[in-house]
C-alpha cells in the first residue's frame, strides 16, 4: 500500500487554489509541497499544516492505494515468469 494525496488535489480545484496559494496558506516548504507533487511521503507534522489550512481532516487529503505490483498476480515478477513459460510452453505444443 502506498499514500495518494488525490483528494488533497481535488480539494484545491475545487476552491480553484494552485499548489503556490497552498504552500502561502500552510507554511509548508517548496520542498514539502514538490513531495506532495511526486506522491512521496510526508511528515504527519506538513499534513497536519496542510489540514488546518484547509479547515480539513487528514482523511480528506490522503486516501492509501495498492502498490502497482499489489494490483493483481500478473503484475508480481514471479507470475510474470510463469506466464511467460506457460506462453512458451503453448506455442511449442501449436507447432508440434
Amino acid at each position: 500500500m502506498r499514500i495518494s494525496y488525490r483528494p488533497l488535489w481535488v480539494i484545491l480545484a475545487e476552491r480553484e487554489m494552485s499548489k503556490k496559494d497552498l504552500r502561502e496558506l500552510s507554511g509548508i516548504s517548496t520542498a514539502s509541497l514538490a513531495k506532495l507533487g511526486k506522491g512521496e511521503n510526508l511528515t504527519t507534522d506538513v499534513l497536519l499544516k496542510i489540514c488546518e489550512a484547509l479547515n480539513c481532516n487528514i482523511n480528506e487529503i490522503v486516501e492509501t492505494v495498492p502498490d502497482d505490483d499489489e494490483k493483481g498476480a500478473a503484475n508480481k515478477p514471479e507470475e510474470k515468469k510463469n506466464a511467460a513459460k506457460r506462453k512458451q510452453g503453448t506455442q511449442r505444443s501449436q507447432s508440434l
